[in-house]
């Protein structure tokens, strides 16, 4: 092979070998991008899905407990608006304000069952008072994988290069599942 054919396919072969480098790179880091997008998305459809839960359960274990204190009516009615604000709750910061408003309610209920002793012996309580743990244990768990899966989608999107494709793919950071400091509070219920 002459010098002069050498000196054009080296440099086109380096050429070649940078751009398939480059396009590699980018077709992979936009699908670690995605990826990490919808494990986030399926994180929070998680959340959503014991969120649902929880509140199919609430109806019945409001009505066992009414049975035995229906003078608590104020327990009641912030139960109930508590659960229509969460079944209304447009985005992550508004869905973990009234989980939390909600998770604060079913707290007061809890410590007022304290005082019905025969209601804490029936069976339909117990059984959906182990119904709602299982399900505050399932979406604390949801809520924590979900925080993961964000944690790392928003550390990847700010990473460079690849904010540059993240930027290009019009990917935001998403929102952590934070219940708000009001409803950390241990409630106060008065007899």
């Amino acid at each position: 092979m002459n010098k002069k054919v050498l000196w054009i396919v080296v440099p086109i072969a380096i050429i070649v070998i940078i751009v398939w480098s480059l396009f590699s790179w980018y077709i992979n880091t936009r699908n670690q991008l995605i990826h990490l997008e919808e494990n986030t998305n399926a994180g929070w459809a998680e959340i959503d899905n014991q969120l649902q839960r929880r509140n199919d359960l609430i109806p019945n274990l409001v009505a066992t407990v009414r049975g035995y204190a229906a003078h608590e009516h104020d327990i009641f009615t912030s139960i109930a608006d508590a659960r229509s604000r969460l079944m209304g709750a447009g985005g992550v910061a508004e869905t973990a304000a009234a989980s939390g408003q909600l998770e604060g309610a079913l707290s007061r209920l809890l410590m007022i069952v304290e005082n019905y002793p025969q209601l804490k012996a029936d069976q339909n309580f117990i059984r959906l008072q182990d119904e709602l743990a299982g399900t505050e244990n399932r979406l604390a768990v949801a809520r924590r994988r979900y925080n993961e899966g964000v944690r790392e989608f928003n550390a990847r999107i700010r990473f460079f290069p690849a904010n540059i494709i993240a930027g290009h793919l019009g990917l935001e950071r998403k929102p952590y599942f934070e219940i708000p400091e009001a409803a950390r509070e241990a409630p106060v219920v008065s007899f």
